[in-house]
């Protein structure tokens, strides 16, 4: 039991930072940025994407030994844009602003990387509460970063953070960061930060020559050893 519930654990927090979709995978990185300009539009652009990779990721490990081969991948649209519809429907009703703040990048969620990737990788080879779990981990890391990169971006390029002043009153908005050049910024110091928690990045450890799988057909070791003779 501690065993299953581990391998579940693992399955949920592997996107928030080993496998985050956007900063390690680099996937939907078009509605990253482009939504990104505000917290408000990140939390609902990634709520909104977080229920439907939930929501696909169930059904189609629940149909995985059911849809052919040959028309799965038509079959994983057609499934995603349900839900992507469902989700569109909600917002119009409840949230006008946010469905026009976010415009064409809603109904994108269909052909998102992200969402296409794990039903193709993950939810088609695997038991539904897995499935479920992994497109929990992934939409809350894909989440958490379009919620950070809109802070910062909202913070530094008009001074507020969800629209309320906080620097506004002691200093000018750096407009670039509102703009695209701004945004592929953000985006790469997070990459960087990203790849810094996750442990790569590191200098290769110096192994020498004995530890080279190419040893023994190596000239220069050769050239080494007749030198010390």
């Amino acid at each position: 039991m501690a065993k299953q519930e581990k391998s579940l654990w693992q399955e949920f927090s592997k996107g928030i930072i080993k496998e985050n979709p956007v900063l390690r995978l680099v996937l939907g990185t078009c509605a990253t940025l482009a939504v990104s300009t505000a917290a408000s539009n990140a939390i609902g652009m990634g709520l909104a994407t977080t229920f439907v990779l939930v929501c696909s990721n169930a059904v189609i490990s629940l149909l995985r030994n059911i849809i052919p081969d040959k028309v799965r991948i038509p079959s994983y649209i057609t499934i995603i844009a349900g839900f992507v519809t469902i989700v569109q429907m909600f917002i119009k009703a409840y949230s006008p602003a946010l469905d026009s703040a976010l415009g064409i990048f809603l109904p994108l969620i269909v052909v998102n990387c992200i969402i296409l990737g794990r039903a193709e990788m993950f939810a088609n080879k695997h038991r539904v509460l897995p499935s479920i779990l992994d497109g929990l981990g992934m939409g809350v890391g894909f989440t958490a970063t379009l919620l950070l990169m809109g802070i910062i971006r909202e913070l530094l390029g008009a001074g507020t953070v969800f629209d309320i002043p906080v620097l506004s009153t002691f200093m000018d908005p750096i407009i670039i960061f509102i703009l695209p050049p701004g945004g592929f910024f953000v985006f790469g110091l997070l990459i960087a930060l990203a790849n810094k928690l996750s442990g790569e990045g590191k200098a290769p450890e110096e192994m020498g020559c004995a530890g080279c799988p190419l040893a023994a057909s190596c000239s220069k070791l050769k050239e080494k050893e007749a030198a010390k003779k």
